[in-house]
């Protein structure tokens, strides 16, 4: 299954020059923990990210003022995007082994197309599970029926 029809296309972009202070509040009121940064605020291409422990770690935990710093200064700029083509398990194996847990999805033109995050994966996975776990369930009761 391609990722673009997974991913989760409910994705906040900001502009590099979007103060820390200013994409944190953001995340808050988004109820996100990562924003996808691209050169400006019109723009869907993304050259970075920014997640809730970025801010933590790089600006509170250093004492650093979150007003005089921007997102683009403190974003991973080796960003993981993957095309929305991808298999979904393909994606997966890629996070696995960069050790990377939000992947912004992308078009043949690097243009975005939703984000996929360990958290969305792993609720798929899950449901996955579930359902398979339902099918033995169901094999067993008819089974039983039989018998009786």
């Amino acid at each position: 299954m391609p990722v673009r029809d997974i991913c989760n296309r409910n994705v906040v972009v900001t502009g590099r020059d979007t103060t820390v202070s200013d994409g944190a509040t953001l995340m808050r009121n988004m109820h996100i923990g990562d924003l996808v940064v691209a050169e400006t605020d019109d723009d869907n291409r993304p050259i970075g990210l920014v997640t809730d422990r970025d801010i933590v770690v790089e600006v509170v935990a250093a004492g650093l003022d979150p007003t005089s710093l921007t997102v683009g200064d403190i974003m991973s700029d080796s960003i993981e995007s993957v095309r929305g083509d991808k298999d979904f398990w393909d994606a997966l194996d890629h996070m696995r082994q960069r050790g990377i847990r939000r992947q912004p999805i992308v078009d043949a033109q690097g243009d975005l197309e939703g984000i996929l995050t360990l958290d969305d994966a792993l609720g798929l996975v899950g449901e996955a599970i579930d359902s398979l776990s339902g099918l033995i369930r169901n094999e067993v009761e008819r089974e039983m029926s039989r018998l009786d």
